[in-house]
C-alpha cells in the first residue's frame, strides 16, 4: 500500500451473500438550537462504537460524512434482521436514543432525521476504487484487485 493506506491501482469489492446498505442521517435545521440536536449528534458515535465492539450484532462497516447541515452515516450490515434487532433492542443504545429524540424534538422541525434501507442480493452490486484506501463496500467485504473478468462495471455486476 502507498502512503495514507492508498492502494495504487484499481480494486473492486467482493461480498459473500446478501447484505444491507443502511443510510442514516440528521439535518441541523436550526443550528442555534444546539440543545435540540447535540444529543442526537453524540448518540451515533456511541452506537457505532457499541457495534464495532460487538461484530456479532451484524455491522460490517460504517462511514460518516458531512455535507452542509446534513450528517450521513453509510452502514453496511450482514442482514436486515440484525439491523432491526439492534434498532429494537432495549439493551442496545439505539432505542433509548430514539425515544429521547422523540421526547426532545419530535416533529417540531428543529432537527431532521432520515434513514434508507437497501437489501442487496448476491451479485447485485458493483464498485470500483482507483488509487483509494480500502473504504465503503470494500471495507465491509473484501478489496480485490480488478482483473480481466472484472474490468468493466457490467462485468463486475454480472450483467449480460
Amino acid at each position: 500500500m502507498a502512503g495514507n493506506g492508498v492502494q495504487p491501482g484499481r480494486y473492486t469489492a467482493e461480498m459473500d451473500g446478501e447484505f444491507v446498505v443502511f443510510l442514516i442521517g440528521m439535518r441541523l435545521n436550526k443550528l442555534w438550537k444546539i440543545h435540540k440536536w447535540i444529543h442526537a449528534f453524540v448518540a451515533m458515535p456511541r452506537m457505532l462504537r457499541e457495534l464495532q465492539q460487538h461484530p456479532e450484532k451484524g455491522l460490517l462497516a460504517a462511514r460518516t460524512s458531512l455535507g452542509g447541515r446534513t450528517i450521513t452515516v453509510v452502514q453496511y450490515w450482514r442482514s436486515f434482521d440484525q439491523l432491526e434487532a439492534f434498532a429494537k433492542n432495549l439493551n442496545d443504545p439505539h432505542l433509548p436514543a430514539w425515544r429521547a429524540f422523540n421526547r426532545r424534538v419530535g416533529v417540531n422541525g428543529d432537527v431532521g432525521i432520515y434513514h434508507e434501507t437497501y437489501r442487496v442480493g448476491v451479485g447485485r452490486h458493483e464498485s470500483i476504487y482507483a488509487n483509494m484506501p480500502v473504504m465503503g463496500l470494500a471495507a465491509a467485504g473484501r478489496s480485490v484487485k480488478v482483473g480481466k473478468r472484472s474490468e468493466t462495471a457490467r462485468a463486475r455486476i454480472g450483467a449480460s
